[in-house]
């Protein structure tokens, strides 16, 4: 029987503040033997980001997190999101209610988005067979909010497996709907501001997750910290709020059925019309404060993360991005990795906000003309 203890194990690992830590393996622990993994991926993003179609592949995967969170009735479990996928762990005991959130989100994302989104569910003991790990650590980004890391392979060869047809999840019928509540959408693309916005893929090389690896990723961050606030993407003050109506028109789709889709249209235009006065006038509604909103959103994204390699979407000039690279190419000349990048002018935020008041909200960062999706077909191009 899957114990409290176990269910609640995101909430038991201790914390770490400077994101330096992902490289210390001190940080991580096992995830229980009776837990399993929910991932899921967008099958053929490639083609849909040259299709332009990269927001839809992004709102795709934000969804998996957003229908397991809501159908589990919680947050605290570790997940981590991958721009054109996502991955849950979660323990056993709530499986059931996972396939059911994915079956439901598969055929919300046909429908809605009409992409091809595949999920799976593989148990921990069948990664640990393959002589293989899952262990998570947790990063603090605020008072309020902590994210997974995953290292110990085990992540990324349930994906693998996924690919291959193993451990699928049947999608359920069309028009069935998850429970997206709170998957937000409303953000323009957010420009570079110190030279190009780079997503970054390292993961280990043939020699496997070793000293020379976890000293790579530190000296990868460690250039990318030389940029003001550590290279991050957004600006300090939080994006510019603005009318976008695609960013409208996905959201009332993720959170309204037909019917009701025009009504909540009008409500996310009204919302957006009076958070937009309140910061010019400098006053707050109810106690949302649009300016601490903003300032909340920039502490709380994930636009650096471990799963099971590296993964940065950061704003850096061509300098320091020129030092990465050849710190990079060195290493994969010596097998300590492989890696891939891709360069755009861009970012793309899509966030999970339980509660405007609620100070936990989350926001995923990728890169807008293809991010992670593009560097990860990029590492994969060198493997030929």
């Amino acid at each position: 029987m899957t114990t409290e203890k176990n269910d609640n194990f995101f909430e038991t690992l201790p914390v770490f503040e400077q994101f330096e830590g992902v490289a210390d393996n001190a940080n991580y622990k096992a995830l229980p033997a009776d837990w399993v993994l929910a991932t899921a991926d967008i099958v053929g993003s490639t083609e849909a980001i040259k299709q332009g179609r990269y927001k839809a592949v992004n709102v795709a995967g934000a969804s998996v997190i957003s229908a397991l969170l809501n159908a589990l009735g919680k947050q605290n479990h570790p997940f981590i999101f991958g721009g054109d996928g996502a991955l849950v762990a979660l323990p056993a005991s709530e499986e059931l209610e996972a396939r059911k959130a994915l079956a439901a989100v598969q055929a919300w994302v046909a429908d809605e988005l009409q992409l091809n989104l595949r999920a799976a569910i593989v148990p921990m003991a069948a990664v640990r067979a393959q002589g293989l790990d899952v262990r998570v650590a947790r990063f603090k980004v605020s008072s309020e909010l902590s994210y997974a890391m995953f290292a110990g392979g085990g992540a990324s060869w349930a994906e693998a497996q996924m690919k291959a047809g193993k451990f699928l999840i049947k999608p359920a019928p069309s028009g069935s709907r998850p429970d997206l509540t709170g998957l937000s959408c409303r953000w323009n693309p957010v420009h570079a501001h110190n030279g190009e916005i780079v997503s970054i893929i390292a993961v280990p090389g043939a020699s496997g997750a070793d000293a020379r690896f976890q000293q790579l990723v530190a000296d990868v961050v460690a250039i990318a910290a030389e940029q003001a606030r550590g290279a991050h993407p957004i600006p300090e003050e939080g994006p510019q709020i603005e009318f976008t109506l695609q960013g409208i028109s996905t959201e009332a789709r993720a959170t309204a059925p037909a019917g009701k889709r025009l009504y909540k249209k009008f409500a996310i235009f009204a919302q957006i019309g009076l958070t937009i006065m309140l910061e010019k006038l400098g006053l707050t509604a109810g106690g949302f404060d649009p300016k601490a909103y903003k300032r909340e959103l920039v502490q709380n994204s994930d636009f650096r993360k471990f799963d099971d390699g590296l993964k940065m979407t950061i704003d850096i000039d061509a300098a320091r991005l020129t030092r990465i690279e050849e710190r990079l190419e060195d290493a994969a000349k010596e097998g300590i990795c492989q890696y891939g990048l891709h360069r755009q002018s861009s970012a793309l935020i899509t966030c999970l906000v339980p509660t405007p008041l609620a100070h936990d909200h989350i926001h995923f960062i990728d890169g807008a003309s293809g991010g992670y999706a593009m560097a990860a077909s990029n590492l994969k191009a060198k493997l030929v």
